[in-house]
């Protein structure tokens, strides 16, 4: 079965602007399947497994079908779990975002009853519920299903083993008779048959065979780890196997470009694939990739589809897949033409619940591993660098430099102390000293400027072995002097914080040893001091010291920059984005500052 845009599916525009909305490019196969059969009334048999996209499948016809002016139950949705219940109640409640009137409620045991009666009788049309808790309701009254238009059965070999045969023939058999019932089980044991041939007319039959197969030369572990701590871990695992050229899944395009910022940031070398791409930047990325002219894309499975690279280290799931299917499409762009790879997957939260039904039905060998230390990373990559020292001297390929050795000698160094010299020259250690700015201390306070000291940590690398440098988020040198905040904006402006500005004195120079470089963006895109001196570190490798006075305008910036260093902060900041706008950079003329 192929996939289809969802615009092709014949749903509404709010349902269509809520999926743009969560950042969907397509529907998947068993999307594609139902949607059309559910929307034009037909009963529907769905055989897929748990992770297929099976959710939206029945929540987006049975949203189109509910009459947000009839306060009455229309939809009821029979879940195997409680986890389930409020999984499928959030889909529905995003799905439905963009239908006013439109209200969900999950009710399953273990909640407050008191809740649950509220909801109910404020006129919830959708009920996503376990079979016992929603049997209780019906019998306490508090359930009225003669409104009932769709009532959807969601894993229901799973319900049918947990024993609630009997609440669901009950629950079957109290429903109006001219209702559309939509069966979706991963298996057909004769009980789901018996129960599809009594409670059915004549039902579509659609079935979605796994197609995920273990791919034998990858490597597959997957991590359990906090939404907010992925990038930290993306980036420790780079480092620690130290690997060169990859590829990173994200489910949307807003993550994407937030990933893809990110990293930028930290210094990787990255670009972008997603829907919203042009065709000829899309190709101008592929075709770069495919040279190897940056280390890794970060995409979706639209944007990554046709991607023909056969010597990929790495994948990352950075977002879980939908279903097996796409797991295994995207690990299997790794570990081809004979050579291994790894594939790294990133669960966090409820997602770990998708990820243990994947590996079930999908037939998925991966293995659960801890997020490596901050020691294990470091030592990782010490141990890289000695193995590439080591191949150097085995190989004898290197320049002889006797002469400034015996220099040192003779000078009463030990050959020992060089060595460890040059490698710590070479690995950018964190305990080297951070270059005093060129304006004194003495002389910022004396010219009533706000100082601030450059944060205490080391230069960024300045060999390829260890390619990034941390992202600074301290305030910069020299900033700029600030008077109090103007009044507040009157209550009830709901753009009152973005509004507010910092006065400023006119600028009348610039420090001596800098040069005033201008950036497209300022106060109006929200910019701070810390953004940009973050990702001048972060992006040159350069310490945080080489930045002077900032000054930030309405539309644009003007940064002092060490005068050795424009050339690299023009050439390497130019087409960055910071806050969604891309950077131009330009030296500004001598008294235009």
């Amino acid at each position: 079965m192929e996939k289809r845009p969802f615009s092709e599916l014949g749903i509404s525009p709010e349902i269509l602007k809520a999926v743009d909305k969560m950042g969907f490019e397509e529907a998947s196969p068993i999307q594609t399947a139902v949607i059309p059969f559910a929307l034009a009334g037909r009963d529907v048999v769905g055989q897929s497994a748990t992770g297929s996209g099976k959710t939206a499948a029945f929540a987006i016809p049975a949203i189109e079908k509910v009459d947000p002016r009839l306060r009455k139950v229309q939809v009821l949705v029979l879940c195997p779990t409680r986890e389930l219940a409020v999984q499928v109640s959030e889909e529905f409640g995003k799905l439905a975002f963009f239908k006013k009137g439109v209200m969900e409620v999950p009710i399953y045991g273990g909640q407050s009853y008191e809740r649950q009666f509220r909801a109910l009788a404020a006129g919830a049309q959708v009920v996503i519920g376990t079979p016992g808790r929603v049997m209780d309701h019906m019998e306490r009254g508090t359930l009225q299903l003669d409104a009932l238009k769709v009532i959807i059965l969601d894993e229901a070999d799973r319900m049918l083993d947990m024993g609630f045969r009997d609440d669901i023939e009950h629950i079957l058999k109290s429903v109006p008779a001219q209702r559309q019932c939509l069966f979706f089980s991963a298996t057909m044991p004769r009980m789901i048959q018996e129960l599809i041939k009594r409670y059915t007319r004549e039902p579509e039959w659609i079935r979605i065979e796994s197609l995920a197969q273990n791919a034998p030369q990858v490597e597959q572990i997957y991590f359990e780890v906090d939404r907010r701590s992925k990038i930290e871990l993306l980036t420790r695992l780079i480092d620690l196997h130290d690997f060169r050229f990859g590829i990173v899944f994200c489910s949307t395009k807003i993550m994407v470009d937030e990933l893809d910022d990110h990293l930028h940031a930290r210094g990787y070398s990255t670009d972008r694939l997603h829907g919203d791409i042009t065709q000829a930047t899309r190709t101008r990325v592929m075709d770069k990739f495919r040279r190897r002219g940056f280390e890794f894309l970060i995409a979706t499975d639209v944007a990554a589809r046709g991607l023909d690279v056969d010597d990929l280290e790495v994948v990352f799931n950075f977002d879980l897949p939908n279903d097996a299917e796409d797991y295994t499409h995207r690990i299997g762009r790794t570990g081809r033409a004979g050579k291994k790879g790894m594939a790294f997957t990133f669960v966090a939260g409820r997602e770990l619940y998708k990820m243990q039904n994947m590996i079930h039905y999908g037939r998925i060998k991966i293995r659960r591993e801890r997020v490596p230390s901050l020691d294990e990373v470091e030592e990782a990559k010490g141990n890289v660098f000695f193995e590439k020292l080591k191949a150097t001297l085995d190989a004898k390929k290197f320049r002889s430099h006797d002469q400034m050795i015996d220099r040192l000698l003779e000078q009463g160094y030990t050959s020992t102390d060089i060595a460890s010299a040059l490698i710590h020259l070479t690995q950018g250690d964190a305990t080297e000293p951070v270059k005093p700015p060129t304006k004194p201390k003495a002389e910022r306070v004396a010219a009533n400027e706000n100082y601030t000291p450059a944060p205490a940590a080391g230069p960024a690398p300045a060999a390829p072995v260890v390619r990034r440098a941390p992202v600074v988020s301290a305030a910069p040198v020299g900033s700029v002097e600030r008077k109090p905040l103007p009044p507040a904006p009157k209550s009830g402006d709901k753009f009152a914080a973005q509004k507010r500005t910092y006065e400023r004195k006119a600028r009348t120079g610039h420090e001596p040893g800098f040069t005033p470089v201008a950036f497209n963006i300022g106060r109006q895109h929200l910019v701070t001091p810390a953004d940009l001196v973050g990702k001048i570190a972060g992006v040159t490798r350069l310490p945080a010291s080489i930045v002077g006075a900032i000054d930030i305008h309405e539309e644009h910036t003007h940064i002092d920059v060490a005068d050795e260093h424009v050339a690299a902060v023009v050439a390497k900041l130019a087409g960055i984005r910071v806050k969604n706008q891309s950077l131009k950079v330009t030296v500004v003329p001598p008294g235009a500052a």
